[in-house]
């Protein structure tokens, strides 16, 4: 063999790098430095957890036997679906800001010299923010059982029911990914929260869909956060499901449809920098 036909130690580290074996074991490896590193922080855990369980306590004791009798049934059946995607969002935000921080620090930079899969960064932020969402979700489930809240269809719809707010989460987290990859500013990741409170003030799962003013209740009916507690309500309560499941599906392939380009991109480029 010839010296031009002999492959050199960068051509060699270069197909290690891309096989599926090394995406698999640094996708795992990097989903663990993210996972234990939202684990320390308290912002994180403040925003995923705390926070949505003191929320959804303050909405039963405040404003949940009003609702009851205005409806006819447990407030808790939309307030609980609807703390489950505040805290995904919540703390899909902090992780963006975090992602930011990464950025500006170089650690994204860091990644990209070292001989790891470049798929990986990406997708190991994908796999932990689905963990953490469902983890979330879990927990403020098991909060509003001990408040009053129960499951009245049968195992596989409970099984949709947690999953519903990761599938969400995700897509939500998706645009917040392609805000902070091609941002410094924290601000800017940080005023999609405000998105998220108008989104949960402004929906069928803080007060039912009668009590909003009547020129503001298509709105109010059809935007993402309402369907998708509407269709947690019918997996949990029962009623219809094929509406609000078929929308919540739109919305939420929609906005990955939208933002996984340019996530993907922006990841790409802050790595580079």
């Amino acid at each position: 063999m010839t010296t031009l036909e002999r492959p050199d130690t960068a051509d060699i580290l270069r197909f290690r790098e891309g096989s599926a074996p090394a995406l698999l074991r640094h996708t795992w490896i990097q989903t663990q430095r993210l996972l234990m590193r939202w684990m320390r922080d308290p912002i994180t855990l403040l925003e995923t957890l705390i926070v949505p369980c003191l929320l959804l306590l303050m909405l039963d004791i405040v404003v949940g036997s009003q609702i009851e009798k205005f409806s006819g049934r447990s407030a808790l059946y939309g307030s609980t679906p609807m703390v489950t995607l505040v805290g995904a969002l919540s703390g899909t935000v902090a992780s963006g800001v975090m992602l930011g921080r990464e950025r500006e620090a170089g650690i994204l930079a860091r990644f990209w010299v070292l001989p790891v899969h470049r798929a990986s960064g990406l997708a190991s932020r994908i796999i932990a923010e689905g963990c953490r969402i469902f983890a979330g979700t879990a927990v403020i489930v098991c909060f509003g059982i001990a408040l009053g809240f129960r499951f009245r269809q049968g195992p596989w719809q409970t099984l949709a029911f947690l999953g519903i707010p990761v599938l969400f989460g995700l897509a939500f987290a998706t645009m917040v990914t392609a805000i902070a990859v091609f941002t410094a500013k924290a601000t800017l990741v940080e005023s999609v929260a405000l998105l998220s409170s108008l989104l949960m003030f402004f929906s069928t799962g803080f007060v039912p869909l009668g009590a909003y003013p009547t020129w503001i209740q298509p709105v109010v009916q059809h935007q993402p956060m309402s369907v998708t507690v509407d269709t947690m309500r019918a997996l949990a309560e029962g009623g219809p499901i094929a509406g609000p499941l078929l929308k919540t599906l739109m919305w939420s392939i929609g906005l990955i449809v939208v933002f996984a380009v340019p996530a993907a991109i922006g990841y790409r480029r802050a790595s580079r920098r």
